[in-house]
């Protein structure tokens, strides 16, 4: 069993960072693709960005591209997200999630967190 826990959320003011954190447990954590989801009030749950085993390679949406990064530390057993210069259309719950497979921006990931709340707000 794999278990994620996110954290890291909060009100920020537009153009404001925060990163958040995204703590593993369970199984070997290096042989899983990481990624981050997004679901805003009313909207369908969107791909934000993902990682491969071994950080080698990154996937983006086209939406963050530029203002925010994934990275992972396999020691720490945990996946980040960095992200710089939010926006009010930012705001969103913000979902960790895990897969045994390559990298994939659709919703075909096999374990998910609970979310954390990012509100970008003045």
């Amino acid at each position: 069993q794999v278990q994620l826990v996110e954290s890291g959320g909060g009100l920020v003011q537009p153009g404001g960072s925060l990163r958040l954190s995204c703590a593993v447990s369970g199984r070997t954590f290096s042989r899983y693709t990481m990624a981050w989801f997004h679901q805003a009030p009313g909207k369908e749950r969107e791909f934000v960005a993902a990682i491969t085993w071994f950080g080698a390679s990154t996937v983006y949406a086209d939406s963050v591209k530029g203002r925010f990064t994934i990275s992972r530390d396999n020691a720490k057993n945990t996946v980040y997200l960095q992200m710089n210069s939010l926006k009010p259309e930012d705001t969103a719950v913000y979902y960790c999630a895990a897969r045994s497979k390559e990298i994939t921006t659709t919703s075909n990931y096999e374990y998910w967190g609970q979310g954390t709340q990012v509100t970008v707000s003045s």
